[in-house]
């Protein structure tokens, strides 16, 4: 391993995770980038997560089991203890391409002054085809239409993270908050043109009313600075946006 090289930090928070965890791990240890502190902060599981939590020791730099106040504090939890030079968080269902460390490190030694290096992703549905979705959005996208980053595919330094945390209020836009606040607040944000990980269709976001959008998205603008004037011009095209496309 060549230490000279930045060490970088993953994080993935479980919660009950048996079906997939091994699968997340796995994509981790075989990367091509070897200089990576691996973390899992588990939220008490109570089925098998634990046992292939422990199967996979020799290849995970910490891991700890308590109880958390959700997703975003775990997540938290995770960045606090990370000591790498970068960090991405990888959910427990999702996995990394091989080389996605690799082209991640290889752009911030070209880039130092990037905060945050993200990529596409594959959208995986339940019958495990794939399609690959380009997460670059607009400034107009990112504050009228909550189209983010691809957070699955986001290293941030750990600098920007002593900055901003994630709102643990939030169940599901806290991540749009946190990149909405870093982008508006001028920090450089670079795009890999390639897909770097693999994302399970049907996650939280997916499962809320649009009302809870609307109200979480609302939230979510005006802690990122966004005024009472473009924050309702946001709610209007989310909701047209919805009304056309639903």
């Amino acid at each position: 391993m060549n230490t000279s090289l930045p060490l970088v930090s993953i994080i993935t928070v479980v919660y009950n995770g048996e079906n997939y965890l091994q699968q997340t791990i796995d994509s981790v240890k075989n990367q091509t980038y070897k200089n990576i502190e691996y973390i899992i902060i588990d939220g008490g599981s109570t089925d098998n997560t634990i046992n292939i939590i422990k199967k996979n020791q020799d290849h995970i730099s910490y891991w700890i089991s308590e109880s958390d106040k959700g997703l975003y504090d775990a997540m938290n939890k995770g960045v606090k203890i990370a000591k790498g030079e970068l960090i991405g968080t990888i959910n427990s269902d999702d996995w990394y391409e091989l080389d996605a460390v690799e082209l991640v490190v290889n752009l911030y030694l070209k880039d130092p002054s990037a905060k945050v290096i993200h990529g596409n992703r594959y959208d995986v549905n339940q019958d495990n085809t794939r399609k690959e979705y380009i997460y670059n959005p607009s400034i107009f996208k990112l504050k009228y239409l909550s189209m983010t980053f691809s957070h699955p595919s986001m290293f941030v330094t750990k600098e920007l993270y002593k900055k901003y945390s994630y709102n643990i209020a939030l169940t599901s836009y806290a991540d749009y908050q946190f990149s909405l606040t870093a982008f508006l607040s001028g920090n450089k944000f670079v795009h890999i043109n390639k897909p770097i990980v693999n994302f399970r269709v049907g996650g939280i976001s997916g499962q809320l009313s649009l009302r809870e959008e609307l109200d979480q998205g609302f939230v979510a603008r005006k802690n990122a600075g966004m005024n009472i004037f473009e924050n309702v011009f946001a709610l209007f095209t989310r909701i047209l946006k919805k009304t056309i496309f639903s």
